[in-house]
């Protein structure tokens, strides 16, 4: 398989996975974090290694070694494997998915943006998502009328903070999760209730539906829930590790025990609290957003933007939201007929935000 994004946290346990079934590794591509990549290399030989940046090249080792988004789409197009891992972040994943359905390849999906930007043109029969909340929906999906989705979300590194402290919190604070380390961005996106969002547009495009909903659960056990139209509702329940859905997205099926069962007894109790829009604003945009999903591409870009802008001390944490909002207000009649409109439309908000 590729593996694009191998240092990430998503990458490390692919990697695992990998390990664990005796996976043939083709391609790794990753970012900025050498070390670790000089690790993977090691251990797995792959035949060909992707970076982000020029200058970097002479510290890798391997005697196969480019840069850049198109070196990513060449590799693609002249790999032997059948399966490509997107572990991406952001909307550079966007063209590496759209260039391994191209070349007729399987994909692993973690890049959430893919869906999110582009969902009406991606074939999703080619898609295996890499997220516990919608690998739970497919495990819960039986032959029974449906009536809504609900996903969890974990409430983020301010789930409880004072809500008149979070205009001024610090970036440390905000990338402090409570349950678990992710990238920066992904973990701010968690903070402001945005990467939810995603995953609901994610879910409407995976399982053609439009009644999705999101609580949290603070423990992030269930990952997810389908109410059906008898009205009984199952959920989805196990320890919080990336490497069941992996597992499944590559493998197709998994007969062993990859993760320890929950122990409900050790559990004893588990806490559900409804997404305040007075604690997380872009919830207020979730019923337009599902029901407009070519929105998608207005939201990402103009998050993106504001998060890197909150990283990088430009901005307060709450602005993040407050120039998502104001975007897809400015934006709310867009209308993309082709991808190449995608990219141009993301182009527009960019431009926008950045002034």
């Amino acid at each position: 398989m590729i593996v694009l994004g191998s240092t990430g946290s998503i990458g490390v346990n692919t990697l695992n996975i990998a390990r664990k079934f005796n996976l043939n590794v083709e391609v790794l591509v990753a970012g900025r974090n050498i070390e670790v990549l000089n690790a993977q290399i090691k251990e797995f030989n792959p035949k060909k290694v992707v970076i982000a940046n020029k200058e970097d090249i002479h510290n890798v080792d391997h005697s196969n070694v480019s840069f850049g988004e198109e070196s990513i789409l060449e590799a693609i197009q002249n790999s032997d494997s059948k399966t490509v891992v997107n572990a991406l972040v952001g909307f550079l994943g966007l063209k590496p998915t759209l260039k391994a359905i191209e070349c007729g390849k399987k994909i692993a999906l973690a890049n959430k943006e893919s869906l999110v930007v582009a969902g009406k043109f991606i074939d999703q029969s080619k898609l295996s998502p890499i997220d516990s909340e919608h690998f739970g929906l497919w495990y819960l999906l039986q032959d029974k009328k449906i009536n809504s989705m609900l996903v969890t979300a974990s409430g983020g590194s301010f789930r409880d903070y004072p809500l008149d402290q979070l205009a001024n919190v610090s970036i440390k604070e905000a990338l402090n999760h409570p349950n678990w380390s992710m990238g920066n961005k992904i973990t701010i996106d968690s903070a402001t209730m945005t990467n939810k969002m995603f995953e609901l547009m994610e879910a409407a495009w995976l399982f053609d539906i439009r009644k999705l909903d999101a609580i949290i659960e603070t423990k992030s056990l269930i990952h997810a829930l389908i109410n059906f139209e008898d009205g009984s509702t199952t959920a989805h329940i196990a320890n919080a590790s990336m490497q069941l859905p992996i597992a499944y997205a590559i493998l197709g099926k998994c007969d062993e025990q990859i993760l320890e069962p929950v122990d409900l007894l050790q559990v004893s109790s588990l806490e559900f609290k409804k997404i305040e829009t007075s604690r997380y604003p872009i919830w207020e945009a979730k019923d337009e957003i599902i029901s407009n999903l070519d929105l998608g591409v207005v939201l990402n870009a103009a998050n993106e933007v504001a998060v890197s802008k909150f990283l990088n001390s430009e901005i307060g944490f709450l602005d993040v939201s407050k120039m998502t909002l104001n975007a897809l207000n400015k934006f709310n009649n867009v209308k993309p007929t082709t991808i190449e409109n995608i990219f141009e439309i993301d182009k527009e908000v960019r431009a926008y935000c950045e002034s």
